[in-house]
């Protein structure tokens, strides 16, 4: 019994280490100085249990302590934290992509399974998947070898008004104004323009609708400029499809990666391919499409990744 105690007491010693690594990283990365009492506060670990715990960390050779209280992740501080930074992301992609969870959902969920982790795990969930380069959120996900590749976005509420751009990130914190993010459908990969811009509110489009939101909202959505060579913005989404109609498949949208993309392109779903909604299922969802002399199911929520643009005869309908 004492030994399972003992064994209880390391393993949350292991996931305060890991969580202060993690924010560490992320304050090394943004340029910001951490003091032990501000990663503490961060982790939600009192000062004096983090002076001792930091004290250990830099015996360990994975931060170093100067002037009594200033703290800095060494090298071998960001590699450990890089790993928990890769499981985190390929979990919460696992989570999204292949157990269906709400996005809003996965990151608490990608929390608790990040410190239960060996190489093996996660080259074997990194494979499932296809190698996916980023996770649900937009954000890089780090090589098994330690490489993070980090992209300049710029926030929604400094971007030019009628000027195309690509959601690359979602800040998923805090978890309420991401949910206000989330309730809209926004997603990275997406393209939008700004229609509007004033410090009451932001106001886009991707096309398909109109959006609001307060600039403290939109300052957790970051982008990038559009890439002139993807599917245009104003592309529809096959799920608009009405029974008994025809498409021409644009492309896929750019959040779908990995296994479930490749699958999409092995059934077809390439661009130019003239696509044709057959008929629903009984509960309504799947749907069945015939594309390339194939009839295929889709969920919607494969459907919603595929892009089209419809036949000049049917256009009258979808505008």
């Amino acid at each position: 019994m004492r030994s399972w105690f003992r064994h209880i007491k390391q393993v949350r010693r292991r996931i305060i280490v890991e969580d202060a690594l993690k924010y560490l990283h992320k304050c090394d990365r943004e340029g910001r100085q951490s003091t032990i009492e501000s990663v503490g506060e961060a982790i939600g670990v009192s000062s004096q249990r983090m002076a001792d715990l930091c004290q250990r960390m830099q015996i360990q050779g994975v931060v170093e302590i100067s002037d009594g209280n200033q703290i800095y992740i060494t090298p071998t501080g960001k590699q450990l934290a890089l790993q928990v930074i890769r499981a985190h992301r390929l979990w919460e992609k696992y989570l999204v992509d292949e157990a269906r969870v709400p996005l809003a959902d996965v990151h608490a969920m990608a929390d608790r399974r990040e410190h239960k982790r060996n190489f093996e795990a996660m080259s074997e969930l990194d494979a499932s998947m296809g190698y996916p380069t980023v996770d649900p959120h937009g954000d890089p996900i780090p090589t098994a070898e330690g490489v993070l590749v980090q992209t300049v976005t710029v926030p929604l509420t400094r971007w030019a008004t009628g000027r195309l751009a690509t959601i690359v990130h979602l800040e998923d914190e805090p978890v309420t104004i991401f949910a206000q993010i989330a309730a809209i459908g926004l997603r990275p990969g997406q393209q939008i323009k700004v229609i509007e811009s004033t410090s009451e509110r932001i106001v886009f489009t991707d096309h398909q609708e109109v959006h609001v939101l307060a600039p403290i909202v939109a300052a957790n959505v970051f982008l990038a400029p559009a890439d002139p060579t993807t599917v245009p913005i104003s592309s529809l989404r096959l799920t608009s499809l009405e029974i008994g109609s025809s498409a021409q498949v644009c492309g896929l949208d750019n959040t779908l990666q990995g296994y479930t993309r490749r699958r999409l392109l092995d059934l077809g779903l390439t661009r130019g391919a003239q696509i044709a909604a057959e008929y629903r299922s009984f509960l309504g969802d799947p749907v069945a499409y015939r594309v390339r002399g194939s009839l295929i199911a889709l969920r919607q929520d494969q459907a919603e990744h595929v892009l089209i643009s419809m036949f000049k005869d049917q256009e009258q309908g979808h505008v």
